[in-house]
């Protein structure tokens, strides 16, 4: 059994059993890939794909136990190799987060800013999706940190460290109703069409349960990952905007008026996600407490070292900032 044998059924299975896509991904061939699959079912005497032909359908119930085993084998010698560059050259190496466009726009670019001028010989690379695409990519191995607000809580094997709480507001024109209408109320936003979150994105589950919990119906006639595209659409007249407090740029949104919706719904709490079992090097450390300053060394390493979802008991008492 080899290394490379396990990282290709690793990767195939990844690429939804395209052995092509697969040796593209990995600069190699198709049929070397197939090859070493094969040999490594008639070395362990099961097979791992079922097949078709000369494709690959799916995975068999072995298959699955098997590569399930092979991700934990190469997230061990992944270790290996950041314990050894630890050692080597602390100041050197690369990081790679998952986030959403507001993460991405409005929270993370001084954050960012900082880390690169302290470590210019780090790479960093930033990859953005949903948030359940974003929790895949850490569980997966394919980043290290997932930053996002929902769906963290759907992966177990990710240690979850709350990094800040923050709500919503309210984007109108300029002689709007809403803006002379006093305190915004569920009642007077659902008379209006809305442009907000897609579901699933940036705490949208707050909105619609506080909407549900009126019995009203919000009439959402638009919806968008993006908070910068929420606003285009407010601009042309579209609706009302709904979008994160953070989002809201007083300088280039002058042509808009923010209301505090704080009030109306439940705050939202945004969160890194890490893998559990992850080695992490030191200027990992420094990045997160650049995100979140109360989650210095100490308390990261308790949380990564507790059983899953115990780490929450190490944050109970904590007063989180709110942005």
């Amino acid at each position: 059994m080899k290394l490379q044998q396990l990282r290709y059924v690793w990767e195939v299975t990844r690429h939804n059993l395209n052995v092509s896509a697969t040796a593209q991904s990995l600069f190699t061939s198709q049929p070397g890939i197939s090859k070493q699959i094969r040999l490594l079912e008639d070395e362990l005497g099961v097979e791992i794909f079922a097949r078709s032909g000369k494709h690959l359908t799916r995975v068999t119930p072995a298959g699955r136990a098997i590569i399930d085993l092979a991700g934990q084998v190469l997230r061990t010698t992944d270790n290996i190799k950041q314990v050894a560059q630890e050692h080597s050259n602390e100041r050197r190496g690369s990081l790679s987060i998952a986030t959403t466009h507001t993460q991405a726009r409005y929270a993370l670019p001084p954050v960012i800013g900082e880390f690169t001028r302290k470590y210019p010989e780090v790479a960093l690379h930033m990859q953005q999706g949903t948030p359940k695409q974003i929790a895949e990519m850490v569980s997966e191995g394919q980043a290290d940190f997932a930053i996002c607000t929902e769906s963290l809580e759907l992966f177990n094997d990710l240690v979850l460290l709350p990094c800040y709480r923050w709500n919503r507001c309210v984007l109108v024109p300029k002689g709007h109703p809403l803006a002379e209408a006093g305190k915004l109320t569920l009642e007077g936003l659902a008379e209006y069409p809305l442009v907000t979150y897609v579901f699933g994105f940036t705490g949208r589950s707050q909105l619609d349960d506080a909407f549900s919990a009126q019995n009203l119906t919000p009439n959402v006639v638009l919806t968008a990952a993006d908070a910068d595209v929420i606003k285009t659409y407010v601009r042309l007249g579209l609706g009302v905007g709904i979008v994160a407090h953070m989002a809201v740029d007083p300088e280039a949104d002058e042509d808009l008026v923010a209301l505090d919706a704080s009030h109306l719904f439940e705050s939202s709490t945004t969160k890194i996600g890490i893998r559990r079992g992850t080695f992490m090097r030191g200027f990992m450390f420094d990045f997160v407490q650049g995100f979140a300053a109360h989650l210095d060394r100490d308390l990261v390493e308790a949380a990564l070292a507790a059983g899953p979802r115990h780490e929450q008991e190490l944050f109970a008492q904590i007063d989180l900032p709110v942005r």
